[in-house]
């Protein structure tokens, strides 16, 4: 790929790092991200990835800026209060970057669809908000072979791990089945301090750059917790589990399920 003078000085931080170059850049550019969910993780994650120059963003949600999501879903601005979230976020990811090309998907992810939605994709981002979407998202990049992040927070903490579909540790080994609705309190609920999507978000943007890259160490294998009351990191060891039902040697989920939603979900 042939850069203008603009572009080079753009992202001439990365260029200049021995572990990217020009030729890390143009992988970079190449590179096609979905993100899934719009709001507290979505949305730093894809504001990172359009600065990076990320070729292809995919945005994926169905719901509309609210009030109260401005605290801490740093991609949308008071006066986008009622507007779609993939939208709004579209339009600061440009605004930050015209080169690249982000394709808003106002949709709800379902057993039916997210398969044929997420193959277009090398990396997947998982910003959902609730844990029934969360097995959905890990079963589908498992059955597809598609590496992704997966992310969530509530109060003060936070965690995180990179799935690398039949190399690693997958969401299922660690957590066999949703808990039922309503068993686990809400961000609604129980209250999300701002800041901790950022700092999660991030770290999911920079697993996403890694990947494309090749470079460093993946939080593959490891569950990243963190708490930022007492500001507090652990990684915490995993393995692939032989009888995981998805991932596992004889997998007892070949199809896809849609697990019942809580009343009111985690709105990250």
């Amino acid at each position: 790929m042939r850069y203008s003078e603009t572009q080079l000085e753009r992202y001439s931080r990365h260029i200049i790092l021995q572990e990217v170059g020009l030729e890390g850049q143009e992988k970079i550019s190449d590179a096609r991200v979905l993100i899934i969910g719009a709001g507290g993780l979505g949305a730093p994650a894809a504001l990172y990835l359009a600065a990076a120059g990320v070729g292809t963003i995919g945005i994926v949600d169905n719901d509309r800026v609210d009030i109260s999501n401005l605290q801490r879903q740093i991609a949308h601005f008071t006066e986008d209060v009622g507007r779609e979230k993939v939208v709004s976020a579209s339009a600061k990811m440009r605004a930050i970057n015209p080169d690249i090309t982000v394709q808003p998907l106002e949709m709800l992810l379902c057993a039916d669809n997210i398969r044929g939605v997420i193959r277009d994709y090398d990396f997947v981002i998982d910003g959902t908000d609730n844990f029934p979407t969360k097995f959905l998202v890990n079963d589908a990049c498992v059955m597809e072979n598609i590496p992704f992040s997966h992310g969530g927070i509530l109060r003060f903490d936070g965690q995180t791990m990179t799935v690398l579909p039949g190399r690693s540790a997958c969401y299922r080994c660690i957590f066999r089945q949703p808990p039922p609705p309503d068993a686990v309190p809400t961000c609604s609920q129980a209250g999300v301090l701002g800041a901790i999507a950022g700092m999660l978000g991030t770290i999911q943007a920079a697993e996403a750059l890694k990947h494309i890259l090749g470079i460093g160490q993946l939080l593959t294998d490891s569950l990243l917790t963190f708490n930022a009351a007492a500001m507090n990191f652990r990684k915490i060891p995993l393995q692939r589990q032989a009888d995981c039902p998805v991932c596992g040697s004889n997998p007892t989920i070949t199809e896809l399920v849609d697990y019942a939603q809580a009343a009111c979900a985690m709105k990250h």
